[in-house]
């Protein structure tokens, strides 16, 4: 018989870890939670309340208004996929933007916000039945999930993808620019005091450096049902 399981995906940013997930959850009829989207909500509401001054973060107000910032998801009918909300404002576009993507990893470091995002996370899992993906889930969120990820691709690759991302969707971007905020982003994210980006030793790695969507989809729903099928 089928158990309902916790599916911990992590990995390096632009990785497609959330195309990945949101794929799984949609075909297993899983819920799933974007945890970066979380941390990019947050950074966002920094931006949007002047927490944020050039490379300065006003660490205590944002600790002070930690218990106003509420994040949730709902179902996009049209997209069949979950948007973001930030107390109860849909922010799926802002929190995709480059202003938020520079700033979003030192906010993510902060003790008190990996805290109260991780307690939020920890609310949703539950019941079980949820595929999440981001930094930590796998060794902070859920060390117990039954079925543990780890995605990595070259910083290049992953550049590349972004880019593509930002042109699709009409916005200007320049490569060097994406490069060089996608090996930051990894610097901060494996050497952070808080939850380093590490792969859990129960998580089985991917490289999805050369592997198109629909060969890393296959791969991924292989690797569920061995996880809901074991003894």
């Amino acid at each position: 018989m089928e158990k309902k399981i916790i599916v911990a995906i992590d990995g390096f940013s632009s990785c497609g870890k959330s195309t990945m997930a949101k794929d799984l959850a949609r075909k297993v009829g899983y819920i799933y939670i974007d945890s970066g989207a979380m941390y990019r909500a947050v950074t966002l509401y920094c931006l949007q309340n002047g927490l944020i001054r050039g490379s300065r973060i006003s660490t205590r107000k944002l600790e002070a208004q930690m218990p106003n910032i509420k994040i949730s998801f709902r179902l996009n009918k049209a997209t069949g996929r979950p948007d973001t909300y930030l107390n109860r404002r849909k922010v799926e576009k802002e929190i995709r933007g480059m202003e938020v993507s520079a700033h979003v990893s030192p906010v993510a470091a902060l003790p008190f916000v990996r805290e109260a995002m991780v307690a939020q996370q920890q609310q949703m899992g539950k019941k079980k039945g949820i595929v999440m993906d981001g930094r930590d889930i796998g060794t902070t969120v859920f060390p117990k999930a039954e079925l543990k990820i780890f995605v990595t691709a070259s910083a290049e690759v992953r550049a590349q993808r972004r880019f593509d991302e930002l042109k699709a969707k009409g916005e200007e971007a320049a490569y060097d620019d994406i490069l060089k905020n996608v090996k930051e982003r990894d610097y901060i994210d494996q050497h952070r005091e808080i939850s380093p980006l590490r792969k859990a030793d129960d998580a089985i790695e991917l490289d999805n450096s050369h592997l198109t969507i629909d060969q890393q989809n296959e791969w991924l729903l292989k690797q569920f049902n061995k996880a809901t099928h074991a003894d």
